[in-house]
């Protein structure tokens, strides 16, 4: 496993078996070439991580060998992790002009642009790197530019799709062309790796251009302010509002910094040139309530985004009973309770919720099986290798694409190299693949000592037992310190067993010390086990007096 050989491999290091933090490597001749770099979001699993990247230790080790990292689409799940961990790599990045201008601006925030080599790729031209041929294909997505990669190896060419969706109508970008899709396919590809993420949706996605009228007809029936929440980085609906904040006679306000962000590098690259003259949130309140609609980042439930400060009255953005939120995105599982807990608040305040299960207000930029069969019919392939899912996902994909003819396919998780050709698919090894955290400033094991540490904190809290040792033994009283120890009313009985059994364990003191804290540890948590069935991390000081 240590290089390619003379053959084709492919090794996911993120994105396969879980939704989110893509990562894929492909191998030749010696060669690595890396396509994406994403981040996912922490569950209740990592206390107080926001952010998740892929472990990359296996390329790390090889980096010498990686010819350069290509980026289908601008996406947090393909792109995320870049400020973190391109450095390390010390490649150079490529990248059409609107996802270069989203990683050029996280790499200013990080303060490490000048030190990442990020190429602006010309899509019409065939990016050679190593024995690796990239061209850049058109798909349609709920971002501009995101682009399918034809890669040509000389043991066969592979069609990756990244996150699509077929859109004759998507309104910002290039729809797909099911010509260039046909010539591609006559060619001869030989595996097809494709996003799985709505492999269980029997119908179409929808098309970008049709959300106009739902959305029109939501705002234009809302009495009061309206307040429409969805994906930051999709440009196209954007678009759809701002044509929307128009027609209902409605000056527009954005609420939240990633969306500023995607409205500057979309504008300065040729987009939304036409969206409306925005005004600040001082300025939308002063208007007369059926004048003003706000766009705001936080639809997923996320505390610190501008939806929530909206909800829980802590944003300069004001609603009131009588005014209508619209959910313009869909509900990313696990989102579930943080997304139920901002809608409670805002129906405990009156506000009026619209979804897309109340109105044609939102369509996915993922395929649904109609549009997996028809890029199956123009593409192929000798082998289909599903990604971008769970593992009920891409299992269903594998069966579903076996059912539409294509000769075989592939199920593999992250970890598992695959080869490709000659005479494959076949799995052959396992990579070493994990998760990292993004801890304050800090990058962790996922797994490590210190998120674990944290994980037990969490569940059973923690106490501090301090006492003083003399040349003839225990010195005045041990002191008791308790963090999340479920006692409440209990407290100062539970404390004063505590110091009763801490003294008994310090009555006659071994000289030696680890094993006297030992001791000591060992008595205060058993206290805290039989009065609340928990066995809290116990930290012990040992004073010389």
């Amino acid at each position: 496993m240590t290089k390619p050989k003379n053959e084709l491999l492919f090794l996911a290091l993120g994105g396969s078996g879980e939704i989110g933090m893509n990562v894929n490597l492909y191998g030749c001749q010696g060669k690595w070439l890396m396509v994406d770099c994403g981040i996912t979001f922490a569950d209740p699993q990592y206390p107080g991580i926001d952010l998740i990247l892929p472990d990359l230790q296996f390329i790390e080790e090889r980096a010498d060998d990686l010819v350069g990292i290509v980026l289908t689409h601008g996406h947090e799940d393909h792109i995320g992790a870049l400020p973190y961990l391109a450095e390390d790599l010390g490649v150079p990045l490529y990248a059409t002009a609107f996802t270069a201008g989203l990683i050029r601006g996280k790499f200013e925030e990080e303060g490490n642009v000048k030190r990442i080599e990020l190429n602006v790729v010309d899509p019409l031209k065939i990016l050679q790197l190593g024995p690796f041929g990239v061209e850049f294909v058109p798909l349609s997505h709920s971002i501009p530019e995101m682009n399918a990669l034809l890669i040509d190896t000389p043991y066969g060419r592979v069609f990756h799709t990244g996150d699509w969706k077929l859109d004759s109508k998507p309104l910002v970008g290039l729809p797909e062309n099911p010509g260039q899709l046909s010539e591609i396919g006559d060619a001869g590809v030989l595996a097809l790796v494709c996003d799985s993420t709505n492999v269980f949706n029997n119908e179409p996605s929808g098309s970008e251009g049709d959300v106009h009228a739902g959305l029109s007809e939501v705002i234009g029936k809302a009495k009061g302010r309206v307040l429409v929440t969805t994906f930051a980085s999709n440009a196209a609906r954007l678009h759809t509002l701002g044509q929307v904040a128009k027609e209902s006679g409605r000056q527009l306000c954005v609420a939240g910094r990633s969306l500023d962000r995607i409205l500057k590098v979309a504008k300065a690259v040729g987009y939304l040139k036409d969206f409306p003259q925005t005004i600040e949130p001082e300025a939308a309140m002063r208007l007369p309530r059926d004048k003003v609609m706000i766009v705001a980042t936080g639809g997923q439930g996320e505390e610190r985004a501008a939806l929530a400060r909206v909800a829980f009255g802590s944003h300069p953005i004001k609603l009131d009973a009588g005014d209508t939120v619209v959910f313009s995105s869909k509900q990313i599982p696990g989102n579930e309770v943080a997304i139920g807990r901002i809608q409670n608040q805002l129906a405990k305040n009156g506000i009026e919720m619209i979804t897309d299960r109340q109105a044609h207000v939102h369509v996915s930029g993922h395929p649904g099986r109609p549009e997996l069969a028809q890029m199956y019919t123009w593409i192929r392939p000798e082998i289909l290798m599903p990604v971008h899912g769970e593992m009920r996902h891409m299992m269903e994909q594998a069966r579903f694409g076996l059912s539409e003819g294509v000769p075989r396919a592939i199920v593999q998780g992250n970890g598992d190299l695959v080869r490709l050709a000659p005479n494959g698919p076949e799995k052959i090894g396992h990579a070493p693949t994990g998760r990292l955290v993004l801890d304050g400033d800090v990058i962790l094991p996922g797994d490590g000592g210190t998120i674990n540490e944290r994980r037990k904190l969490s569940v059973n809290g923690q106490m501090s037992v301090a006492v003083a040792i003399g040349a003839r033994g225990l010195v005045g009283t041990p002191q008791i310190r308790l963090n999340g120890i479920p006692v409440e009313e209990d407290r100062v009985p539970f404390i004063e067993e505590t110091v009763d059994a801490v003294i008994d364990a310090a009555k006659q003191p071994p000289k030696d010390r680890e094993k006297l804290r030992e001791n000591i540890r060992l008595a205060a948590r058993r206290v805290a086990t039989r009065w609340t069935g928990k066995k809290p991390i116990v930290d012990v000081l040992v004073i010389e007096a």
